[in-house]
């Protein structure tokens, strides 16, 4: 009997995605005991204090307004105009770099990751990016047949760990044509860190430095997924203008979603966006990818597409947009402070949490811990060197005590502090 049928670079392949599986247990068991008695920590998307998945009420106004054109009609390729341009207008606030800018819509900011490592390396590459990372980038990558390299994110300080991201970045550089580094920054997932405007200037005369006199390029991918609750509007998106007049080999693309700041998780939208000075790079960027688009999903979600756009033409909506996300950041600030303040009285150690949905716990035997907690019904994420608290999904009224049963669980089965 034979075991496979696959090609050879599919054999063997298997996802056991953590944490959608400790999700569908907190569900399950919050159907069969009540809501109230169990704690779910494990979900990227925000709950009411009611633990309710959270729509905001502008999207929910605009795809009720959509007309069934709106919502079944093929939409072009790289996307309807007004959509990318909202896009842009959205991802950028009042911090649009100079430069080429042009868009492409895909499948969610999972979709652009895609596409960048995809078309701007080479099989056998290594990717770049920081040690804390979305657990996807592992999948992307190895299902291109890439792998991941990681650099040390935060120091001994708790500062962004710009030596070792140096030396990664150097490793790679020497060896490859193209060099992508994916950034997760604002609100890292899974900690909450975010690196300062100092911290950029740096990253970027470092790389510029290094394409002097050289004829290689470095593709740099800021994954903003979480930029709309990573503080003021206009605050937090300053960074984006130090990604204007960059040298050309110094291309920077954007991953940018709609999943979390207009609450559409499930529809699969967003875009890549690049800034670049040469124009020829910009056309180039929009033909390959709006070809790889049509290679893999071909068009892309009309309906979502249309809702972005029509809130971001209508000031009224958009203004009641905005309210609302600032009344949702205020809330997990709120939840985030909650939880730090107790880990603090009782001496659990989390990693320096800026902003975002998640904080994380560094200790090893991870595992062993969130199979202690769920005895008591507490479903959080185990990481390969910690604990994923979302304080985007949890209630202030259950995040009250949570950190001294983080800390009594470790000490139980013996987990230690990384």
């Amino acid at each position: 009997m034979i075991n496979s049928v696959a090609a050879p670079q599919a054999r063997g392949k298997s996802a056991e995605d953590k944490i959608f599986g400790a999700n569908n247990r907190a569900t399950a068991l919050a159907v069969q005991l009540g809501n109230d008695r169990v704690i779910n920590g494990t979900v990227g998307a925000i709950l009411d204090e009611e633990g309710q998945l959270v729509m905001l009420e502008a999207v929910q106004k605009a795809y009720r307004e959509l007309t069934p054109r709106d919502m079944v009609a093929y939409a072009p390729i790289q996307g309807y105009e007004d959509y990318l341009t909202a896009v842009a207008a959205q991802c950028f606030g009042q911090s649009r770099p100079a430069g080429y800018i042009r868009a492409c819509a895909t499948a969610g900011g999972s979709g652009a990751l895609h596409h960048v490592i995809h078309n701007y390396s080479q099989w056998g590459d290594e990717i770049i990016s920081s040690d804390w990372h979305w657990g996807a980038y592992d999948s992307m990558c190895k299902d291109n047949g890439r792998s991941l390299r990681c650099f040390s994110l935060i120091n001994k300080e708790g500062t962004f760990d710009f030596e070792d991201f140096q030396t990664q970045v150097k490793a790679v550089f020497e060896e490859q044509e193209n060099t992508v580094i994916i950034m997760n920054s604002p609100a890292n997932n899974p900690t909450g860190f975010a690196l300062t405007a100092t911290d950029w200037d740096r990253v970027l005369a470092f790389l510029e430095g290094l394409l002097q006199g050289s004829k290689k390029n470095i593709i740099l991918v800021p994954d903003v997924a979480y930029l709309d609750y990573s503080g003021e509007k206009e605050e937090c998106r300053r960074f984006f203008t130090k990604f204007g007049n960059l040298p050309e080999r110094l291309f920077v693309i954007v991953a940018y979603t709609c999943s979390k700041g207009f609450t559409m998780y499930g529809q699969r939208m967003g875009a890549m966006i690049c800034v670049t000075p040469n124009e020829r790079l910009a056309d180039e960027f929009v033909a390959i990818n709006q070809y790889s688009s049509r290679a893999t999903w071909s068009n892309s979600n009309s309906a979502a597409m249309k809702v972005m756009s029509h809130i971001c033409q209508d000031p009224v909506q958009l203004r009641s947009l905005e309210k609302e996300r600032q009344q949702y950041f205020d809330l997990i600030r709120e939840r985030a402070d909650i939880f730090m303040n107790e880990a603090d009285r009782c001496d659990l150690k989390y990693l320096p949490y800026v902003s975002g949905f998640f904080i994380t716990v560094p200790m090893d035997n991870t595992q062993a811990v969130c199979d202690y907690l769920e005895k008591q019904n507490i479903f959080l994420v185990p990481l390969r060197k910690g604990i994923r608290v979302a304080v985007c999904s949890i209630s202030k009224n259950k995040l009250k005590g949570l950190a001294e049963k983080i800390k009594v669980a470790a000490e139980t089965v013996g987990a230690r502090y990384l």
